[in-house]
């Protein structure tokens, strides 16, 4: 039995998946959470084989909670699902050794199998989205600049960033600027609504 935890911020859709997923004979729902903040907390308490995350969650994306979840239980699996079909997106879910990333849109069938993948230890990524992110340019930013300006599109201020990164005040604001450098862009917020867009926070 393979058993699955389920991580979406819309109720109706959380319970539609348990529902569906709880059809097959061979997957059983352990738990059900609504933000990426319950995610890691959630894992340890029902030690699940796969965590189905759907990557915009309230609290922490669900790429930043599959990473932390990656770190807390190793041998907990990951399957994003997303509406985001931005290329950046999946280059940072593949940087976080996620095992697999689907649309939301994908048949319940298919869904099914893709769990059963990525729990017998492969990998499902959803064809189009790959394609595009092969064709699509890197970011330019570094790790640490992505981070801070993914902190400051959150609503931290810079402050509440250095304190929370262990860095000074003088060290972020330099990311800041230096990412409205290489992005070409106008000021902070013109940063984040190019790195947004384009999928790189």
């Amino acid at each position: 039995m393979i058993r699955i935890l389920i991580a979406e911020d819309m109720h109706i859709l959380r319970e539609a998946l348990v529902e569906l997923l709880s059809l097959e004979d061979d997957l059983t729902v352990v738990a059900g959470v609504a933000s990426g903040l319950e995610i890691v907390s959630a894992a340890l308490e029902h030690r699940p084989d796969v965590a189905v995350i759907d990557i915009d969650l309230p609290g922490l994306d669900g790429i930043s909670a599959a990473a932390e979840l990656r770190r807390r239980l190793p041998g907990c699996r990951v399957l994003i699902l997303t509406a985001l079909a931005k290329p950046g997106v999946l280059r940072r879910a593949l940087g976080a050794q996620i095992a697999g990333f689907v649309r939301k849109d994908i048949r319940p069938a298919e869904l099914a199998a893709a769990i059963r993948t990525v729990a017998a230890g492969g990998r499902v990524v959803d064809p189009a989205l790959a394609l595009v992110a092969l064709e699509a340019p890197e970011s330019p930013l570094s790790q640490r600049e992505t981070e801070v300006l993914r902190l400051s599109a959150s609503g931290a201020q810079p402050a509440e960033i250095a304190e929370r990164l262990f860095l000074t005040y003088g060290t972020i604001r330099n990311y800041l600027t230096s990412a409205v450098t290489k992005l070409g862009a106008r000021n902070r917020v013109d940063a984040i609504r190019i790195a947004t867009e384009s999928g790189w926070i």
